[in-house]
């Protein structure tokens, strides 16, 4: 069976559908699957009644029909069904990532919430998003974006509040902002020596209070200990959060940075091979807003590390104010 296409060994049935049980341990049980007309499906079962649920929450995704079945009384069926046999491979990575989220479940109802939470956030995917893989740009500054919200998350009071400092999803000025400390975020690869690129006349100012420049250099190291992709990552941010709506706040910041676990994504693994934290304060070089000639805009720069040298500070002052 194909990891890919898991649903090249079941055969085509004369009626109904014929399964295979996912392989992952689920509190409710969920099966690949085939209609007689040959469609790929994924089917999860459900114990009790949510004919209510369901059309509280209906979401409707293009080229996936989603359906509510009930079979027998007291057992009702999550049927996902694949319009469209050229997006195989997306349906794929759709339904197993959402047969690992449901490892989270405890019950039918859970498995039902979180089923229909992974389809929305695959809806944003696949329709307004132009369902667009990220670049290999975005993903390494996604990667070291959740780098410091790995570090925040230990620090923090709260996971819900470390997850409301993390802005970068928002498009807001600044990745993360927590008191009146403001922190962009940038990555390097491993090859890039001597320069950051900042996007915009705002990323180095702050209208908070003390702001910072942190640097996540990734070196592309697969066969080094400790070496993880970004799917990998997402997982194990996922796994320090134990609080329901945190957990909520973290896929919606996912779906904003238009992250969905595809297999792309399970490729380069990075190592993060040195880290560098800068305070912009008086005398950093940097190109700002409220300096800017009138009718200037949209500014693009590079700046030398060289250049920033001086203003290197401790990594643990960027975390005074978490």
């Amino acid at each position: 069976m194909s990891e890919s296409h898991p649903w090249g060994e079941i055969a085509v049935p004369v009626s109904d559908f014929n399964v295979r049980r996912v392989a992952e341990p689920t509190a409710t049980p969920c099966y690949w699957a085939k209609n007689a007309q040959g469609e790929c499906l994924f089917v999860l079962e459900l114990n009790g009644e949510y004919s209510r649920a369901f059309r509280k929450e209906h979401p409707q995704i293009h080229g996936v029909s989603v359906d509510l079945r009930t079979t027998v009384p007291g057992t009702q069926h999550l049927v996902l069904t694949l319009e469209e046999q050229v997006n195989q491979d997306l349906f794929a990575g759709m339904c197993s990532t959402l047969a690992s989220s449901l490892q989270r479940a405890t019950d039918s109802a859970s498995s039902l919430d979180i089923a229909l939470k992974h389809i929305r956030r695959w809806k944003a995917f696949l329709s307004g998003r132009g369902g667009t893989r990220l670049s290999p740009e975005e993903v390494r500054g996604l990667y070291a974006e959740l780098t410091f919200l790995g570090e925040v998350l230990a620090r923090a009071a709260s996971n819900e509040s470390a997850l409301n400092a993390w802005l970068g999803p928002e498009r807001s000025h600044q990745d993360f902002i927590y008191g009146d400390v403001a922190v962009e975020i940038k990555s390097l690869a491993g090859t890039e020596r001597s320069s950051v690129h900042i996007s915009s006349e705002d990323q180095l100012e702050s209208q908070q209070g003390d702001c910072y420049l942190r640097l996540y250099r990734l070196s592309e190291l697969p066969e080094a200990a400790g070496a993880v992709n970004l799917n990998e990552l997402v997982v194990s941010i996922g796994r320090k959060i134990t609080d329901a709506e945190a957990i909520e706040i973290l896929d919606r910041k996912l779906s904003a940075h238009r992250y969905v676990p595809l297999p792309d994504y399970d490729s380069p693994k990075f190592v993060v091979t040195g880290i560098r934290t800068f305070k912009v304060r008086e005398g950093f070089p940097r190109i700002i807003r409220s300096q800017l000639h009138t009718g200037l805009s949209n500014v693009k720069y590079e700046i030398r590390l060289e250049a920033i040298a001086p203003f290197e500070c401790d990594s643990k002052e960027v975390f005074e104010g978490v």
